[in-house]
């Protein structure tokens, strides 16, 4: 086990382990770390604790000291100094008349670096940019691009469900989210329904994903064939969350011998299912291609 502190730089940014170095800092307390970056100030999440060697990346960076209030000063200026600085950039930005939208501006702890956040649809050619940041700042500037749902995450909104943004406010990771999982849902495959304001599907089909797919193990889909109190039916709707299926009779054959009358019955009064013969075939086509490519 590795006793660690829980750190983290920006609001909903992405919590890291350093190594205290014989500091107790505790939940709420601010820091100053060592990073790649260079010094940072950045806010305590936990108490120090214990955690398994596989969870940590060695060698771990280590809390230089507790924040003082002289450290805490000069974070502040830091931030108020954003304002200035995106203005001088984006004054710079239109001058070369570049295809960019300035998004943020961060200074490190130690001003030795300063580093504008930017989207834009293609590759940017920003050498002059740069040069001309660097005569004003005097210091090291770095333009970093960023994608579509890191822009929202930076800017915040109001998402679809009225509240802000979950990227923006709480969720420290992006996690990867498939159409998949909005088809399991039974949700609309409308793209303007299932978008987030980034245009990228939303983040809160992830959160219940686990909890389908494990109620809608052994249920039968739509199309197949069941059995129900010794006779055959075709399931044309499915509830995953009651467990209920939606049946039409039939005949043995699979015919179109039906009275037409629907009726529900619960996964557990299901007998028998048979899957639906042209999924079977394309399995067994699958298997088959698989085989091939084995040989």
């Amino acid at each position: 086990m590795v006793k660690v502190t829980s750190v983290r730089f920006k609001k909903a940014g992405k919590i890291y382990y350093f190594d205290p170095a014989g500091f107790d800092p505790k939940k709420g307390q601010h820091v100053i770390v060592e990073t790649a970056r260079g010094l940072e100030y950045g806010e305590v999440m936990e108490d120090v604790k214990a955690v398994g060697k596989d969870k940590v990346v060695s060698p771990l960076k280590k809390v230089l000291r507790i924040a003082t209030d002289e450290d805490t000063k000069r974070y502040q200026d830091n931030m108020k100094n954003k304002d200035r600085a995106m203005a001088i950039c984006q004054e710079k930005i239109n001058k070369h008349k570049l295809d960019m939208n300035l998004i943020d501006v961060e200074y490190t702890f130690d001003k030795t670096k300063i580093i504008f956040y930017f989207a834009a649809d293609g590759r940017v050619d920003f050498r002059e940019l740069v040069k001309d940041l660097a005569g004003v700042f005097k210091m090291r500037i770095e333009l970093r691009q960023i994608g579509v749902r890191d822009e929202a995450k930076m800017i915040g909104g109001i998402g679809t469900c009225g509240k802000g943004l979950c990227c923006h406010t709480w969720l420290s990771d992006f996690e990867p989210v498939s159409i998949k999982m909005a088809k399991i849902q039974g949700l609309s495959l409308n793209p303007a329904k299932i978008s987030g304001i980034c245009g990228r599907l939303m983040c809160c089909l992830k959160y219940e994903n686990d909890v389908y797919v494990q109620m809608k193990k052994h249920m039968p889909e739509v199309g197949d064939r069941v059995r129900v109190g010794g006779q055959y039916a075709q399931v044309v709707e499915t509830n995953i969350l009651k467990q209920t299926v939606k049946v039409k009779y039939i005949g043995k054959d699979d015919d179109d011998r039906s009275n037409d009358e629907y009726f529900t019955v619960t996964k557990k009064e299901i007998e028998k299912i048979e899957r639906r013969r042209d999924n079977r075939k394309k399995e067994e086509e699958i298997t088959e291609d698989i085989k091939e490519l084995l040989d």
